[in-house]
């Protein structure tokens, strides 16, 4: 297995918190450069200068992944910049505080789909040409345990739009393998993130310590990264060992009607 990443470029969406943030942190220490993305500025320039500990270089691109011209855009900057990406790992996404069928707005169930499946594609759209001309290339997808089984937590636009990443990701390596593209998806069960934060039921400080760590998928996302050019990680579905999912905690199934 390969050692190090110096001379690789890795573009990382939803860069400036949580998995992604860790994600710049792990590659850049690999030796990759890293272009963080995100929609708050302040927080991807703190993200890249925490990352910038290897001897790769780095830029923040505050974007909307759910705007495919600004992706796009995004792409011709980080070729220009830092030169052709060979990396890319789609962790932005979001969820709902009022996630059931009952309380979602059609717009509600658009914002969702939109950042976690149709912002994947747009930045998997926007690398693929240049992976395809260089014969080689690697796209990691963050989906979800949500993404693998069903999910009461997760709700239903969530589980939707990772499910559909996870399906995605199978089809890239059916029709782009034969062109030396990867891809692997990460389905992660629960990890202290951000995003508890919008959980209809308050999570405890003592089940976030129970959790999976973002430190914990960064080395994933290392771990990824580093394999040889003729291994491709399919899925990797990786949990805590004290899983919530397999414990029927109070906010598992909905309580009394």
């Amino acid at each position: 297995m390969s050692g190090s990443l110096e001379g690789k470029v890795a573009w990382i969406t939803g860069g400036g918190t949580g998995i992604g943030r860790a994600a710049g942190k792990a590659l850049s220490m690999a030796g990759a450069s890293v272009a963080l993305s995100g929609r708050r500025k302040a927080v991807l320039d703190e993200a890249l200068a925490e990352a910038l500990v290897g001897p790769g270089k780095g830029v923040v691109l505050p974007l909307d992944v759910a705007d495919p011209a600004s992706v796009q855009s995004a792409a011709e900057q980080i070729r220009t910049e830092l030169g052709e990406i060979d990396i890319l790992v789609n962790s932005a996404g979001l969820n709902l505080a009022h996630r059931r069928y009952h309380q979602m707005s059609v717009e509600d169930w658009q914002r969702v789909i939109a950042a976690n499946l149709n912002g994947a594609f747009y930045c998997t759209h926007a690398v693929l040409p240049g992976m395809r001309e260089r014969r080689d290339g690697l796209i990691i997808n963050i989906s979800s345990w949500a993404g693998r089984y069903d999910s009461y937590i997760a709700g239903p636009a969530y589980g939707a739009s990772k499910h559909g990443l996870s399906s995605m990701s199978a089809t890239l390596n059916l029709e782009e393998g034969r062109y030396g593209i990867r891809c692997c998806c990460i389905e992660p069960a629960e990890v202290a993130t951000e995003i508890l934060d919008q959980r209809p039921v308050p999570v405890s400080e003592v089940d976030r310590q129970r959790m999976l760590q973002v430190e914990d998928l960064g080395e994933t996302i290392r771990f990824v990264a580093e394999m040889p050019a003729h291994v491709c990680l399919n899925e990797i579905v990786i949990s805590p060992t004290w899983n919530r999912a397999h414990m029927g905690d109070e906010d598992q199934y909905p309580g009394p009607l």
